[in-house]
């Protein structure tokens, strides 16, 4: 199966799992309140429905267009724009003849579920999973970034270590380059003494312009060979699998960030080489290709890294109570960052807005193989999405609805049916506009980047 069609599948049943569990956040209270619900659907049912059926009062559907879902509760002025119904005198069972807090509370259900529902994946991946990762404490000799444009723009070089970002203290390697993206200030160790530096106000514009680098932060390991290909040009020079290489034309190398540079210079030549097999010397002649190449495999698995003291490995296993704290800082974490990114968007000098995605976006975080817990790790990313994005004071989402209940219970006064009309309206065009630009910025990086 291609990795596209497991991205499209993956993605297609995150969204109907949290379309589904939000509408259901509406639904339950309202119900609660006895209040009736006309229809209940996952994505929508314009002209006509692919499945429905009614049961009671409510008509339960699968709609065609997969742009989202809802619930039409009755008395209620929302997407439907049903004014004939608005016109007739309130019912008791209608959302309208409702006390304002608890037609606050059907509102706010559905990215109250959205955020409890990321709190549980993050507890369920916690616990079942644990947690590893590289520690930024154990390093022997400081990162390698492996992008100079990134780490210029940072004023990072290879050899400093990372302290502090934001005032925390960074202890997984992995994801310093996200943290990076979403901070404003952070601290290096170089040569001994620590340094302050602030994040370029663009940095989010200029990773995303190293897009295939964005994972610039590595740790400093040495050239291991591990495969000679048949179609290497030094398949004869005398390499084994497990060779260290420690010198390159009588210049000494201890990593793979040392020998690339080297590399470059020598294009083409056919060179001296050391490399220590198995604790001892052994001099070789190694041909190096135009672009810069031995055309040798190499790689150190993180626990042969381990065991050589080039880093360390933190694992951490959760007990089910310990994984309640674990998944709910988790969710909070990924809240916070994600509305720091939020407001770099609406900083036009960050670049930000550029990296709006839509659909394909979306479905491009999913894994291209099947793997259960990135594919739940995804959906309690997106998960944190919608509850943030819903909650948004636009008419026409839930939190242009809080908004105009807050004002109700703070001045005693609910805006007349004619104006939450016009507020709806603009919502949409809202809505449409920002979802055209998002799935705009994807076209144009499938075009052009």
């Amino acid at each position: 199966m291609s990795p596209i069609i497991i991205k499209t599948i993956q993605f297609f049943l995150s969204l109907s799992i949290l379309i589904v569990l939000h509408e259901l956040g509406h639904f339950i209270p309202a119900k609660y309140f006895k209040t009736r619900v006309e229809k209940f659907y996952l994505f929508f049912d314009v002209k006509f429905a692919l499945f429905k059926k009614k049961i009671g009062d409510t008509e339960y559907g699968i709609g065609w267009l997969p742009l989202g879902g809802y619930v039409k509760i009755s008395g209620m002025i929302d997407e439907s724009m049903d004014k004939e119904a608005m016109a007739e005198e309130p019912k008791e069972w209608e959302f309208r003849s409702k006390p304002a807090w608890q037609r606050l509370i059907i509102m706010l259900g559905g990215v109250t579920v959205n955020f409890v529902l990321a709190v549980i994946i993050f507890i369920g991946l916690a616990f079942t999973y644990g947690e590893q990762y590289i520690s930024n404490d154990g390093l022997k000799d400081g990162v390698w970034v492996t992008d100079t444009t990134l780490g210029d723009a940072l004023g990072v070089k290879t050899g400093d270590r990372f302290v502090a970002i934001d005032g925390k203290e960074v202890e997984n390697l992995q994801t310093i380059p996200y943290e990076l993206v979403y901070g404003e200030k952070f601290t290096i160790e170089r040569d001994g003494s620590n340094i302050d530096k602030e994040v370029p106000v663009d940095f989010i514009e200029t990773i995303s312009e190293n897009r295939d680098q964005a994972q610039f932060i590595k740790p400093r390991l040495p050239f291991v060979i591990s495969q000679i290909p048949a179609e290497s040009q030094n398949v004869a020079s005398g390499f084994e699998p497990g060779d260290v290489l420690t010198s390159i034309s009588g210049t000494q190398v201890a990593y793979q960030d040392q020998v690339f540079p080297i590399l470059e210079s020598k294009k083409g030549l056919t060179i001296d080489v050391i490399v220590n097999r198995k604790g001892t010397e052994v001099p070789l002649k190694a041909k190096i290709s135009e672009d810069a190449k031995f055309g040798l495999m190499i790689g150190l698995t993180t626990t042969d890294a381990e065991e050589q003291g080039y880093l360390k490995i933190k694992t951490t296993d959760y007990t089910f109570l310990e994984s309640i704290p674990a998944g709910w800082n988790k969710g909070v974490k990924t809240l916070t960052d994600y509305i720091k990114g939020m407001k770099k968007i609406f900083n036009p000098d960050t670049g930000a807005y550029k990296e709006v995605g839509g659909f394909a976006a979306i479905g491009g975080m999913f894994p291209d193989t099947w793997n259960w817990p990135a594919f739940w790790a995804t959906t309690a990313f997106i998960s944190i999405i919608l509850a943030f994005m819903n909650i948004l004071p636009i008419p026409a989402l839930d939190g242009g609805h809080v908004m105009f209940l807050l004002y109700e219970m703070v001045t005693g006064r609910k805006p007349s049916d004619k104006f939450l009309e016009y507020a709806q309206i603009t919502g949409f065009f809202i809505l449409i506009a920002l979802l055209l630009f998002a799935n705009g910025n994807d076209v144009y990086k499938w075009l052009f980047k």
